[in-house]
């Protein structure tokens, strides 16, 4: 008998390690961290004036409440004006979050109040066995408070399906309420009632001691090793336990949660933790919060976080215009890989495949920012790595999704839109290319290593 012979592309043997440590964005940014550090980031701090500070060659980042975070490298022989090759990405994902009063019980069962975030596959979340993971506000005994990352290791949470005996038709048209049919189930009443663990109501309390069922405050102090008491506030999202994993006959493909968008995130940190110096534009990473609801958060795309760092590097209006001028972004974000049971939903020229290189999206609407002068580049970029190219536009009877790059190419910035292949986008299992990983990282590398010298090759105004 001959055995089937399997190949781990490394890279995504990688990312499936950094996804399943990232179950929220804030832990995605704390991962993030630990790489840049290990391949000697300097952490900076926005209040700082870390401008008056910056060395050529020097490596930096820094990041914003816990959930986004922006990496550079200064070039050598840098002055202000100089341009910014960037890679932008976001870091969240559609999911449930828990409320912030989220005490509910009913026929015996403690239940947990949710909020759905973004445009999830929400049936894909039935019968699944979810956790928690966050961050926690705490104080000590000095008054001192303190966010810190959370993530509970075991299945806590489900969501169950009502029983076919019990809706005959269930497989004809399968809807639910977002509100009444969709709180999960944490334990039972009778478990709360005994718990001895519970914690004390106090004067000093805060609400969050009468928000949240008694038993779940014990399991979060207890994880964290303090007593219920210390907790003052949190911020919680629900996640799947089930550990992202290659399959298939020979591993050509990821399954997990969150790939839209942890991928494109993962291979723009490692182009820049492996990057060195480049051949004359500042290299730059930013990993963005809140891109499934629109961007608009002081974290999100639409923030003054890349403004922010242009203007410190290039103060004066002269200067800001000319790296303006200079710099060019690419952002990136999932595709759509043609499926197998639905190729009607894909323009007939239009297919792009798992594992044959790079999306470029194209969008004449601009709900995508991608234009011949940004495709040309990507494609030659993608050229000097030796690898290959597909093309995306969605069929005119079918609404275009969007990405950060129109948002942030209103700054002036020159942007082009890419992505992986990849199939069942939202749901709470994705499944996208394995060697497409290291299409993706070779790509944000020939950007870091020869925009500047490819761009002085192009005659435009």
């Amino acid at each position: 008998m001959t055995m089937i012979k399997t190949v781990v592309p490394e890279a995504a043997s990688r990312f499936v390690q950094f996804v399943n440590a990232s179950p929220t964005p804030f832990h995605a940014v704390q991962n993030a961290i630990l790489r840049l550090e290990k391949a000697g980031f300097r952490k900076i701090r926005e209040v700082d004036e870390w401008e008056k500070d910056i060395k050529e060659g020097g490596k930096y980042f820094f990041t914003r409440n816990q959930s986004s975070l922006l990496a550079f490298i200064i070039p050598q022989r840098w002055k202000p004006g100089t341009g910014v090759s960037i890679v932008a990405t976001h870091i969240d994902s559609p999911n449930l979050r828990v409320r912030p009063i989220s005490k509910r019980s009913k026929e015996g069962y403690l239940q947990v109040g949710v909020e759905t975030y973004g445009g999830g596959i929400w049936h894909s979340w039935l019968d699944r066995d979810l956790s928690l993971a966050g961050r926690i506000v705490t104080a000590d005994k000095t008054g001192s408070f303190a966010s810190r990352l959370i993530k509970v290791d075991r299945p806590l949470l489900r969501i169950p399906t009502l029983a076919i005996h019990l809706d005959r038709d269930v497989n004809d048209n399968f809807k639910f309420n977002q509100e009444t049919e969709f709180v999960p189930i944490l334990g039972q009443i009778a478990d709360e009632l005994n718990d001895s663990n519970a914690p004390k109501q106090t004067a000093l309390a805060s609400s969050i001691q009468e928000n949240h069922h008694p038993a779940l405050l014990s399991l979060l102090a207890e994880e964290l090793n303090v007593s219920p008491e210390e907790i003052h506030d949190f911020e919680l999202h629900l996640y799947d336990t089930q550990p992202s994993c290659l399959i298939g006959l020979d591993n050509e493909f990821i399954s997990s949660p969150r790939m839209d968008n942890l991928v494109s995130s993962f291979c723009a940190l490692e182009a820049m933790a492996d990057s060195e110096e480049s051949d004359g534009n500042v290299n730059c990473i930013a990993l963005f919060n809140h891109e499934e609801i629109g961007s608009v958060s002081t974290t999100g795309a639409e923030s003054s976080l890349i403004p922010t760092l242009i203007e410190r590097l290039s103060p004066t209006p002269a200067a800001y215009g000319k790296s303006i001028a200079k710099s060019f972004l690419i952002s990136s974000d999932m595709g759509h890989a043609i499926h197998p049971n639905y190729e009607t939903k894909h323009e007939s020229k239009h297919k792009p495949k798992m594992n044959q290189g790079i999306i470029i999206k194209t969008n004449a609407k601009q709900r995508y920012a991608s234009d011949a002068i940004g495709s040309f580049l990507v494609k030659k970029l993608v050229e000097s790595k030796g690898g290959k190219v597909q093309e995306f536009e969605v069929r005119n009877d079918i609404a275009c999704g969007s990405t950060v790059g129109p948002m942030l190419s209103k700054l002036g910035l020159r942007t082009v839109d890419v992505g992986n292949p990849m199939l069942s986008m939202h749901s709470i299992r994705e499944t996208a290319g394995s060697h497409d990983v290291q299409h993706a990282i070779d790509l944000f590398s020939a950007l870091f290593e020869g925009f500047s010298k490819l761009d002085q090759s192009l005659s435009l105004d």
